[in-house]
């Protein structure tokens, strides 16, 4: 429904820096036009139409939709005064603009002005001619300011003038422009799940999860996008928007939600700059489930387009993808719920996500993605559960070399093939490569950017590692595990003191988080044993299992403490005789600890025969102890580790 021009006749002006145009159906803010949708921009109208008095919802569902509707309005009308909120500056609990009235509806209550008509509309008369002062003395000129203190400024309210002009232009002309570094920064929020059903989470979480792949896609030169573990925090506490900013550091931020019935789903996605919550782009989207991919290549085509993006040849995923068969919309299904498991990353929901991708394979066999699930899944599982690596990685092997059969353009798939080369094959120079094509198919991989700086602190170049590792902080800056292996790179690296204030940083976000309790190994190499042992005490309270009472047995043993060692140490050795495959690596570092280094090597022999080989063995202090025993010294060159 068209604006009543007899009700708004002119612009108005409120809150000082607002403008409603409702000939040009605009809302400028410092003459600067806002991008707002048709729903939120209706309701302000019908508002300003009635401003100060109360405007039932009743009404608002009357003028935006018309009388017969069946729609879900409530959350509707909702989001769109959320939106205004947001557009206008206006805090809910102290409004300026729009108030809530609980159970009624809304109320304008910004004190409003009408533009003057155009100066073209007055007579000729009314516009004064100019007059030619004579010159002024400086005394004069004191004088003139005295008795016209406004014409004695005019040269102030003329570059004031001017400024107004401009810095809209500016302004404008800086929003397109790359970010520092000339990469600019997005996160794609959780995509709420408005159906009601939490068995559909995946569904949601999983449309995120495309939209960051396909996003980063797109300019990666000049475009990152932050990494799901990133966003995912924010799926049940959606912070403001200006916290978001300073959280992630992006320039960009996509939200969006998804509602899905049977075969029929709506997604609506909107596109904010950060840096003053100008809405920029919204859409809504009313189509099949099986055109999941073709909206998702139209939200990152116009997302792209809207921030100016000069897309490069050959970084798009595809084209614009075909209505997926009932087949393949079904293995895409599949796909989609074994990430929700993956991304758990425990025993058994590595188990569910692994089952969850072989069955989309099996219902689309030319679905690479499926395969990279799968290869994903085998090689992490060699290291989340007691698995043999002998028989999972040959697996995770054989799905990633099959998914690049598939498209040799996946990056998870080389991710993951490189992980088998660098923790199975002992291959440094083929997980290398792997990484490096992993990360140029898609600079936005942040995981690519993580495991490739392990692998570069491996073989002892710290200076690349670091930067690599910065990188992929930057792109998952939430991400704790990052966080806390950055830490565990200076500690390779024997900066001790670095080390331990990172791992300090991850536990004061997360004092459960078991990786950052690493930071006993840091504590020990700088001989601050108390410290050590207080961190070993609060790790056993959340993992109290193999690496913890390896620690124990280490601290223990390099204080002179034997009996407290020798009982944590006996404690380890019946686990592993009971479940041979999961401690066996903490092991040696145990024996190492009370000076036992020929029980060590042989650990280490019998990790060699399992294809089981800390990759850390010629950076980690904790080895330093063997390092002049020519067996240790073999076993470091049949890793591919020698210098």
């Amino acid at each position: 429904m068209e604006p009543d021009p007899a009700r708004i006749p002119r612009p108005l002006r409120f809150g000082q820096i607002f403008e409603l145009d409702p000939r040009a159906y605009e809302l400028r803010r410092s003459g600067r036009p806002l991008k707002l949708e048709r729903i939120p921009m209706e309701i302000l109208l019908l508002l300003v139409e009635r401003k100060g008095q109360l405007v039932t919802r009743d009404e608002i569902v009357e003028r935006v939709w018309g009388r017969e509707v069946f729609l879900d309005t409530d959350n509707s009308i909702n989001g769109a005064i959320r939106k205004l909120r947001q557009a206008l500056r206006d805090d809910p609990e102290k409004p300026r603009v729009i108030q809530t009235i609980t159970g009624k509806g809304y109320r304008f209550v910004a004190a409003v002005a009408e533009e003057a008509p155009p100066a073209s509309a007055a007579s000729p008369s009314a516009v004064p001619a100019p007059s030619v002062e004579p010159a002024e003395t400086p005394a004069r000129k004191g004088e003139n300011l005295r008795a016209n203190p406004v014409s004695g400024r005019w040269p102030i309210l003329l570059g004031l003038g001017l400024l107004l002009i401009v810095a809209p232009l500016i302004y404008l002309q800086r929003s397109k422009a790359p970010a520092v570094g000339g990469r600019l920064m997005m996160a794609v929020l959780p995509f709420e799940n408005l159906t009601g059903d939490p068995s559909q989470e995946y569904f949601s979480d999983g449309l995120t999860e495309e939209m960051i792949s396909r996003l980063g896609a797109f300019d990666p030169q000049r475009l990152g996008v932050i990494a799901r573990t990133s966003v995912m925090p924010y799926k049940r506490n959606r912070a403001r928007l200006d916290q978001i900013g300073r959280d992630l550091r992006i320039d960009y931020l996509l939200e969006g939600s998804v509602r899905r019935e049977a075969n029929r789903m709506r997604i609506s996605a909107q596109l904010i700059q950060v840096r003053d919550g100008t809405h920029l782009w919204a859409r809504q989207y009313d189509r099949e489930v099986k055109s999941v991919l073709a909206v998702q290549e139209e939200i990152a085509q116009a997302v792209a387009n809207e921030i100016d993006l000069t897309l490069a040849p050959g970084t798009r995923i595809g084209g614009h993808p075909a209505p997926l068969s009932p087949e393949s919309y079904e293995a895409y299904d599949l796909y989609l719920k074994g990430r929700h498991f993956w991304n758990k990353r425990t025993r058994e929901d590595f188990a569910q996500a692994v089952e969850h991708f072989e069955r989309a394979a099996e219902k689309d066999p030319t679905y690479a993605r499926a395969y990279a699930g799968v290869a994903d899944t085998y090689a992490l599982m060699s290291t989340y559960s007691p698995g043999s690596a002998k028989e999972l990685m040959p697996k995770a092997r054989s799905a990633a070399l099959r998914a690049l059969e598939l498209d040799d353009r996946l990056a998870e798939a080389h991710n993951s093939l490189a992980l088998i080369h660098e923790r199975y094959d002992w291959d440094w120079k083929a997980a290398e490569k792997e990484f490096r094509r992993a990360i140029q198919l898609n600079p936005s991989y942040a995981t690519a950017h993580h495991w490739y700086a392990e692998l570069l602190s491996f073989q002892g170049r710290f200076r690349e590692a670091l930067e690599e590792s910065d990188r992929a902080r930057r792109l998952d800056p939430l991400s704790l595990i990052i966080a806390a292996d950055d830490a565990a790179i200076l500690y390779y690296a024997r900066q001790y003191d670095r080390s331990i204030e990172r791992f300090r940083a991850v536990i004061a976000k997360d004092p459960a988080f078991p990786r950052a309790y690493t930071i006993v190994w840091a504590y020990s190499q700088k001989q601050m044993f108390d410290e050590a042992l207080t961190e070993i005490e609060k790790w056993r309270r959340i993992d109290d299992g193999p690496w913890n009472w390896a620690a124990e047995v280490y601290v223990y043993g390099r204080v002179g403490r034997r009996a407290e060692a020798r009982r944590a140490l006996d404690r380890l050795e019946q686990f592993a005789r009971r479940a041979p495959r999961n401690p066996m690596d903490m092991l040696p570092i145990a024996y190492i600890g009370v000076n036992e280094n020929g029980k060590a090597l042989a650990t280490l022999e019998d990790l060699f025969r399992e294809r089981v080989v800390h990759p850390a063995l010629n950076v980690d202090p904790l080895y330093d102890p063997l390092r002049e025993d020519p067996r240790f010294q073999e076993l470091v060159r049949r890793a591919g580790l020698a210098k």
